[in-house]
């Protein structure tokens, strides 16, 4: 059992087009194209399910570029979700930013003698925890630069 995605779609193809499109090339379990759940519209990609390998191998062939509503297809295996399961809106990034995980070195001995593991990490997901006030009670305040 293969499951196709089928990307950059017209927004006004729906599930028969779909099945239409890809029955030549063989049995199909399932067809399904992704709608928004607040408008109902088409989102422009879908999947297919095809029982037979083979088959799918063929409809990817002849498919993946094909112009179809004047869009060219993007015919490709699906990859399987992740763990997060991809729905509901994106949540805070969590610490990581332009360049990757903020944590340790993962374990490999850097220059100065570490071993890695997670650095400034307080177990609350991998996010760093922002500094408290208590953390400088006894540090003596430095003047301000003058703004001019």
């Amino acid at each position: 059992m293969k499951n196709l995605f089928v990307g950059n779609m017209s927004f006004q193809t729906t599930a028969d087009d779909l099945r239409a499109l890809f029955e030549p090339f063989g049995q199909l379990a399932r067809v399904h194209v992704a709608t928004d759940r607040e408008t109902g519209r088409a989102r422009g990609f879908g999947f297919v399910e095809m029982p037979n390998d083979a088959e799918a191998a063929k409809a990817i062939a002849a498919l993946d570029g094909k112009d179809v509503g004047g869009r060219n297809l993007k015919v490709n295996e699906a990859r399987p979700k992740s763990e997060g399961g991809g729905s509901g809106p994106r949540g805070p990034r969590g610490g990581s930013g332009p360049g990757g995980d903020r944590g340790g070195s993962g374990g490999k001995d850097d220059n100065r003698g570490n071993t890695g593991g997670p650095r400034g990490n307080t177990g609350s997901g991998g996010r760093k925890e922002r500094f408290s006030n208590e953390d400088y009670r006894e540090v003596a305040r430095q003047p301000r630069e003058p703004r001019w």
